[in-house]
């Protein structure tokens, strides 16, 4: 096929609306199911590249969980603990398969930013990742193909409409790419840089230490950070995303939100939140939104005299800034990457109090050295990989 129709663009009242290749050849995708939209196929294009750069760098399964052209979350496929079961979601006797084990933690990192996500995988669906996805509110999914068990699962969702996508992984695009804005063309030559351990080679702090752990989830932090919107920075832990801070106008902001997201993921695992005692009728979206708010400013929001019988079957009691304060004190070993230089020191206290044992940025600010002596005031390690990663 060298054309798909869309229903509308980006918004509805944008019309007509298509993908199609330049230069009329065959597409690489294939809808299996559903009706994908413009934003959907924006989405499916940019978490397919995510999860095949993962994949191709690690040898490990991969997932992504995209919502508006950026990763909520990003995971390879090591085994959930049952603390990790719990926080997600999912029953403890259930046998999962290493890409439903990438799927749940990439989803699990901002379940709230993932209500709604475009799912990608690295490799042909399987029946455990549909049956994780069944359960799920999610918008359409694009793998390389789909077991025929696990492919009726999927089609049974949404009325039978969940959108469904297939990917040629032998599609390589052209080496220049071109986008209209304002019915100007432009064009660039597309960012096929390969990214790997050999960015982390230029240790500019004093401890120049970093255990493979730590380059594994860096390489994760950079190639992350290569498909979501700029400004924009990725916090990193045991193998997947636990915060991102995408489309902020200032670095400490994506610092502040990213490190916020990375900090309620520590909190989740709490077991005061664990075992919040939620109604059996409450689903998992309003459970995650009800955690969400419990972990805020103001939990009197779901556990208030008014309100707390709505969601829970007695009233929970809340979490101090001290009680919060002493389990996030405890937190260590998070990765962190950022798509260009930190230009002040300032990134570095509030990665410090997330946790963050090691970085990677681009290097080349004039308050290089004030970010470096930030980091060697802590004992963080940090790499300059001289590397810029804006996405637009």
């Amino acid at each position: 096929m060298n054309e798909i129709a869309l229903k509308y663009g980006c918004n509805p009242n944008q019309k007509p609306a298509r993908i199609f290749l330049a230069d009329g050849g065959n597409l690489p995708v294939a809808v299996l199911n559903g009706k994908p939209g413009y934003i959907n196929f924006l989405d499916a294009l940019n978490s397919w590249q995510l999860v095949k750069e993962l994949k191709e760098n690690t040898g490990m399964v991969a997932a992504a969980s995209f919502k508006h052209v950026s990763p909520a979350g990003a995971a390879l496929g090591y085994p959930l603990d049952n603390v990790l079961r719990k926080m997600y979601h999912i029953d403890p006797r259930m046998q999962l398969s290493p890409l439903a084990c990438a799927y749940a933690r990439a989803r699990g990192a901002d379940r709230m930013s993932s209500f709604g996500d475009w799912i990608a995988l690295s490799d042909v669906c399987d029946v455990p990742t549909a049956q994780i996805i069944k359960s799920e509110v999610t918008d359409g999914i694009i793998a390389p193909g789909y077991d025929p068990q696990a492919l009726e699962i999927l089609k049974s969702k949404k009325g039978g409409n969940y959108n469904v996508v297939a990917i040629d992984t032998r599609y390589l695009p052209a080496s220049l790419e071109h986008k209209q804005v304002f019915g100007i063309t432009f064009e660039q030559g597309r960012n096929s840089l390969k990214i790997d351990g050999s960015m982390l080679e230029n240790m500019v702090t004093q401890n120049k230490t970093l255990t493979d752990a730590q380059k594994r989830d860096l390489v994760l932090s950079l190639i992350t950070l290569k498909y979501t919107q700029s400004n924009s920075v990725c916090y990193v832990q045991d193998g997947q995303v636990i915060g991102v801070g995408a489309g902020q106008q200032s670095r400490i902001h994506c610092t502040r939100l990213a490190g916020q997201k990375a900090d309620n993921w520590q909190l989740r695992h709490m077991p005061k939140v664990l075992n919040l005692p939620f109604r059996a009728d409450v689903s998992k979206p309003n459970r995650d939104n009800a955690i969400d708010v419990y972990l805020g400013e103001t939990p009197e929001d779901v556990i208030g005299d008014d309100v707390w019988a709505e969601t829970f079957t007695r009233q929970p009691q809340p979490l101090t800034k001290g009680q919060k304060k002493k389990w996030l004190a405890k937190v260590t070993g998070v990765s962190l990457g950022s798509d260009a230089f930190f230009p002040f020191g300032d990134n570095i206290e509030r990665a410090h109090r997330s946790g963050v044992t090691a970085i990677v940025e681009a290097g080349g600010s004039i308050r290089d050295q004030q970010v470096i002596d930030t980091c060697n005031k802590y004992g963080i390690a940090m790499a300059f990989c001289g590397l810029r990663l804006f996405h637009h």
